[in-house]
């Protein structure tokens, strides 16, 4: 059985975590075929938005698999550390909008894709958290780094210091996730968020998410000098002019992503 499943659906990738009886654990054989499908998503100009979750309806992911970790070696167990890092990075660095869709529980590994995510959506029975000092190790796959520059310092020591589980009213008090719903309505508010981000320029999109990732890590003169660059990529697209058009019409834009 396929460890992760794609399915695109019009402009929007689906990723699905697919080991449900392992509440979606990352063993090795999952972050390779993860790592495969993000970058046929990377190259794929036709997806728009990526959509991450899980399968069956308890957890988005738990994090490592524990079991196969007792099983590996320490050189293995780098190994897979390297492994998810990579893999996380790759999402992060994609040009598309990502969203995390957390269907259920969200632990170690689990919460840091979540965070290599742009948004993060929730079922409000959901649980999450960085839980990896509880077991004698920290975050590896980016949450010491990714969380604090989402939440701040402070904050994001208390959870990873703690272990502390969130549930999902708390997560979002905390800035951790972007909004929150009943399971039944989740994928709705999901599909509503994702066609607010399909009714824009898709390189525009694109552009505006370089712009503030990397603008983000800089100082601001450079970020501004990255803001302009960014911008003139768009000036001589299709869709600006037939933005331009559009208005003057007064209808809808009908954007190609050229």
């Amino acid at each position: 059985m396929e460890t992760v499943r794609l399915e695109q659906k019009g402009h929007v990738a689906w990723v699905t975590l697919n080991r449900p009886k392992a509440m979606n654990a990352f063993n090795y054989d999952l972050l390779t075929e993860l790592g495969q499908i993000i970058e046929s998503i990377r190259i794929n100009p036709d997806i728009r938005v990526v959509i991450f979750t899980g399968a069956g309806d308890r957890a988005f992911s738990v994090g490592a698999d524990l079991k196969e970790r007792k099983t590996l070696t320490e050189a293995r167990v780098k190994r897979n550390i390297y492994k998810i890092g990579e893999v996380f990075t790759m999402i992060e660095n994609l040009s598309q909008p990502t969203i995390a869709m957390l269907n259920g529980y969200a632990f170690g590994g689990g919460m840091e894709l979540a965070l290599a995510c742009d948004f993060r959506f929730a079922v409000d029975s959901a649980v999450m958290g960085l839980t990896e000092t509880g077991l004698a190790i920290i975050p590896g796959a980016g949450g010491t780094q990714r969380l604090p520059r989402l939440i701040g310092e402070a904050k994001a020591l208390e959870l990873i210091l703690t272990a502390r589980r969130l549930d999902a009213s708390e997560a979002l008090r905390y800035g951790l996730v972007t909004n929150i719903a009943p399971q039944e309505e989740l994928p709705q508010l999901v599909d509503a968020f994702t066609e607010q981000l399909l009714a824009n320029g898709p390189i525009a999109v694109q552009q505006a998410k370089f712009a503030v990732k990397h603008g983000m890590n800089t100082d601001l003169q450079t970020g501004l000098a990255i803001e302009r660059k960014a911008y003139e990529i768009t000036i001589p697209t299709e869709d600006r002019l037939e933005a331009l058009h559009a208005f003057a019409e007064k209808r809808k834009p009908v954007f190609k992503g050229k």
